[in-house]
């Protein structure tokens, strides 16, 4: 029998675990899942398109760099060899980085939300995490919003997460002008108390309707929705246990900050908010938000972030009269141009006007051409007499003599375009055909202007003879087969996991199943067998049959703990009543009794400490659940101290989770030693 542990004494204090610093650990969504930059997301992922001749996805991590990051994990979706590779070959992957790691993630997942469960099930994060997507584009500190952040947490663990908002006009240039989200604040607290979008669409509602009890419970609101959302997030653990909970989550704001503040009352979970007054940032959402942030960056709005601090490597910006950027080896005729960036080794002929431009690298621009308020990216050929206004032009496009395109049009990759063809208002045209993934229609694609009108058009070979407007011809996508996307399934050798999303089916099956169990009563063995017949059809691992026992366990605890006044339990009772009912289903998933180095039991501890984590006094949880494991011979002493000395159980929140416990973990050490001290006398007389 295990000795009794005595009246609890006073934890000893640890001041190396009180001085640490948490490492800050990020979360990039290199995938938007949307399709506002069709037709270019189509070849090339949206966090590597240009914005001032940049990669998008360079100011996002200049951004966590500036942070103080030091653990960024990428996670791709869409075309992830094209991020590997532009990576890979970055100045983030050099010894000189900021970064000690940086790690790219695969991702076969379709939404927002089936990301975030398919990172929780990777158990990389491992305390509070910035949640960024690859677009922003920021200049702010976010020291004093973390600084908040972790006050908040250390008086309430049910604060889970900071939204850091962007105040602006109604009327700025970065918002959207199809939706507008509307935040209800509580300003004392900084506790967003309702979420809702509105906006001028059909269909969408220009109202918000209040619960009326937002009003009677609260001192003071307020009701803004001037604020400009940059998806930055400071998260806690919970965060993504919340979306591990909830398979309804899909976005990050309609579905997830909503459902979190609906259900306030049952789970108690709050978000706060921390405005941004006198800083930048944004995220280039749609194109109208990359043609306002292409200006403010011109503009010296988010300064540092100007072309001439060259954030890539090879760049050789200045800034020149005229208010022009300008790399090195740049041939211009006797021509205008103002407020424009120019890439190196482009060329501009005789008697052009140029304003408010980009033009990227490689170019050929001829004579006579007026491009104004347009986005010319590299290696594109523009010939004498075309006028191209506020149009985007994709990489290695060829626009041929006397040509016209007008407002909005968007030229993707590589298409060629015969002399004197007009490209009427926002018309998209591409070379690419889509598949099935492609075609995907984004509900939320409102900031394009004309969506009813705009289509993409496929161009024939014979289009390229033609002196007739493109904009006429049929699309030829009516005869595309439904071809999943092939950059999905590409290879992805620096994923330390690979085989993550393949198991999370048998994550949700599995603990769905062994709950059901549990809750019906059913006897261990018949548990175990149907367990045991659902890993082996999808050659799950013992890790992933341990972290869905976990997963079913403290969801029965809970709710055991959390019935009817008639029915409730302690959460002590609770514990004892679930594990030494079913002791042989959770033996059943270890196997190192007899091994010196128990990576078993420290397993299925850090699952239960990662899980004790989401939930409501997870730290006296995480106490009954290891001494009942304990007394009840689940796991071994050994097991429980190499746990316990395990780097990643200290680490961060998983540390804070385990301050409860380290009154029974002194216990078994001093009952050790004593033990020890006896052996060695009983020697001595000997």
């Amino acid at each position: 029998m295990p000795p009794r542990i005595p009246k609890p004494a006073t934890a000893k204090q640890n001041p190396q675990e009180d001085q640490r610093e948490e490492s800050l650990q990020a979360v990039v969504l290199a995938d938007s899942f949307e399709t506002r930059f069709k037709p270019f997301i189509l070849e090339r992922p949206r966090c590597l398109l240009p914005l001032a001749n940049t990669p998008l996805i360079e100011y996002t991590l200049e951004f966590l760099a500036n942070a103080g990051v030091q653990d960024v994990f990428v996670y791709c979706g869409s075309h992830t060899d094209q991020v590997e590779h532009y990576i890979n070959a970055s100045k983030w992957k050099l010894k000189s980085s900021p970064f000690r790691t940086l790690t790219l993630l695969k991702s076969t997942a379709n939404c927002v939300g089936d990301a975030m469960r398919d990172l929780d099930n990777r158990d990389l994060i491992t305390g509070d995490f910035l949640l960024v997507s690859g677009d922003v584009v920021s200049n702010m500190s976010i020291e004093p919003a973390l600084a908040k952040h972790r006050a908040r947490r250390e008086k309430n663990k049910d604060a889970i997460m900071t939204m850091v908002l962007r105040e602006a006009g109604i009327g700025h240039r970065t918002k959207s002008k199809g939706s507008r989200p509307v935040f209800v604040i509580d300003p004392g607290a900084e506790r967003c108390l309702y979420y809702e979008e509105m906006g001028s669409q059909r269909g969408r509602s220009r109202h918000i309707t209040l619960d009326p009890d937002l009003l009677t419970s609260n001192a003071e609101i307020d009701v803004r929705d001037d604020l400009i959302d940059c998806q930055i997030d400071i998260c806690t653990l919970d965060v993504l246990a919340q979306w591990s909970d909830n398979f309804d989550f899909q976005t990050l704001r309609k579905s997830f900050l909503h459902g979190v503040l609906k259900d306030y009352e049952t789970y108690g979970k709050t978000i706060h908010t921390h405005i941004v007054t006198d800083q930048y940032a944004a995220r280039v959402k749609s194109l109208r938000a990359y043609n306002a942030i292409s200006k403010d960056i011109m503009g010296g709005w988010a300064y540092p972030l100007c072309p001439d601090s060259n954030l890539v490597p090879d760049q050789s910006y200045r800034f020149r009269k005229g208010k022009v950027y300008q790399e090195d080896t740049v041939a211009i005729g006797r021509t205008s141009i103002k407020k424009t960036i120019i890439g190196s080794r482009t060329s501009i002929g005789e008697d052009s006007i140029i304003t408010g431009s980009t033009i990227g690298r490689r170019c050929k621009i001829g004579k006579n051409v007026v491009i104004d308020g347009a986005y010319i990216w590299d290696d594109a050929t523009v010939g004498d007499g075309s006028v191209i206004r506020e149009a985007i032009i994709a990489n290695d496009t060829t626009i041929g003599k006397n040509c016209t395109i007008e407002s909005g049009a968007l030229i993707s990759f590589g298409v060629y375009l015969p002399d004197h063809i007009d490209i009427s208002t926002d018309r998209k045209i591409t070379r690419h055909q889509e598949s099935f993934f492609d075609s995907r229609v984004d509900p939320e694609d409102s900031d394009t202007s004309s969506i009813a009108s705009s289509r993409l058009i496929y161009r024939s070979h014979s289009a390229s003879g033609s002196a007739s407007s493109i904009s006429t011809l049929a699309s030829a996508d009516d005869d595309l087969e439904p071809v999943r996307d092939s950059s999905r399934r590409s290879s992805f050798r620096s994923d330390p996991s690979d085989d993550a999303a393949e198991n999370r089916d048998f994550q949700v099956e599995a603990t769905a199943s062994i709950l059901d169990g549990l809750q019906k009563g059913d006897p261990a063995d018949t548990i175990i067998l149907e367990l045991n017949s659902y890993r082996m059809s999808t050659n799950a691992s013992q890790h992933e049959v341990r972290k869905a026992v976990v997963a079913a366990f403290m969801k029965r605890v809970s709710s055991l703990s959390a019935g009817d006044s008639a029915s409730r339990m302690s959460t002590r009772e609770a514990v004892r009543e679930v594990f030494k009912k079913y002791k042989g289903l959770v033996e059943r998933t270890m196997f190192d009794k007899d091994a010196d180095d128990k990576v078993d039991q420290v397993d299925f501890l850090l699952l239960l400490q990662k899980e004790a984590l989401g939930r409501p006094s997870g730290d006296q949880l995480l106490l009954f659940v290891t001494k009942e494991m304990y007394d009840s011979d689940i796991v071994e002493e050994d097991g429980v101290l190499q746990w316990w000395d395990n780097a990643r159980s200290g680490e961060g929140e998983m540390g804070k989770v385990r301050d409860l416990t380290e009154q029974f973990i002194t216990f078994l050490k001093e009952a050790e030693e004593d033990d020890e001290s006896e052996d060695e006398d009983g020697d001595v007389e000997d």
